[in-house]
């Protein structure tokens, strides 16, 4: 099992604009995506659903690492 760190960006911006967003959602998307794609900038994108927000895809954002997460939010233009 990876061990999961978060940059000081979602610790200082993301949590704070996003209140809602809990760190377990967050890993458990990392951990089972329903799709996970690169990025340009050596950033990997994962989606999932979380039903806590009412079913809405949430995406994840981390580093190159992938343990890293760097940003996450609702995504309302997902589509599977």
């Amino acid at each position: 099992m990876a061990i999961y760190q978060f940059t000081a960006y979602f610790d200082d911006q993301v949590l704070r604009k996003r209140p809602y967003l809990r760190r377990e959602w967050c890993i458990a998307i990392v951990e089972n995506p329903i799709r996970a794609e690169a990025q340009w900038n050596d950033r990997f994108r994962f989606w999932g659903i979380v039903p806590e927000l009412g079913g809405r895809y949430l995406r994840v954002i981390t580093l190159q690492d992938r343990v890293t997460i760097h940003n996450a939010f609702p995504d309302r233009r997902f589509t599977p």
